[in-house]
């Protein structure tokens, strides 16, 4: 059995280590949603502050990244949302996963309108496009759009 987790990242750093040893001895790994990279707008729409996140995902990189490649122990994702998360915030989380390391993988996953979004359009090819050339601009090697069939 794999451990898997997946977590907003805004964790208390208490619990990362065994988190991290509990993934790398399973096979799993651990998936940081990274919602924005503007603090202001990652409070917008979470309601939380987006610094522990970014602080607990650089410690697992630095203690654990190395230990396994293949699956790698350590991935990230971004919600592209329509008129929020956009190309420049993309650029911006890119840019601190590739001073990290450009071998992260990172996923842009197309957004779907629902609950409280449910007046936001769909992403369409172009944007999403937009946002993976400007991962891959700065530097990152595996960056991919997830949840292609949503966008328009």
């Amino acid at each position: 059995m794999r451990i898997c987790w997946e977590t907003n990242g805004n964790i208390h750093p208490k619990y990362l280590d065994d988190m991290a040893r509990t993934s790398l001895s399973s096979g799993g790994i651990i998936k940081f949603d990274l919602k924005a990279w503007d603090e202001k707008l990652h409070r917008i729409l979470t309601g939380a502050s987006n610094r522990q996140t970014f602080k607990n995902f650089k410690y697992i990189y630095q203690g654990y990244f190395d230990k396994r490649s293949n699956p790698p122990l350590l991935v990230a994702s971004t919600l592209l949302i329509p008129g929020y998360i956009e190309e420049e915030e993309v650029r911006n989380i890119a840019n601190f996963l590739v001073k990290l390391n450009p071998r992260i993988p990172y996923t842009l996953l197309a957004f779907s309108p629902q609950h409280m979004m449910t007046d936001l359009p769909l992403l369409t090819w172009e944007e999403a496009n937009e946002c993976l050339e400007a991962a891959q601009g700065v530097g990152l090697e595996r960056v991919r759009l997830g949840n292609t069939h949503l966008l328009r």
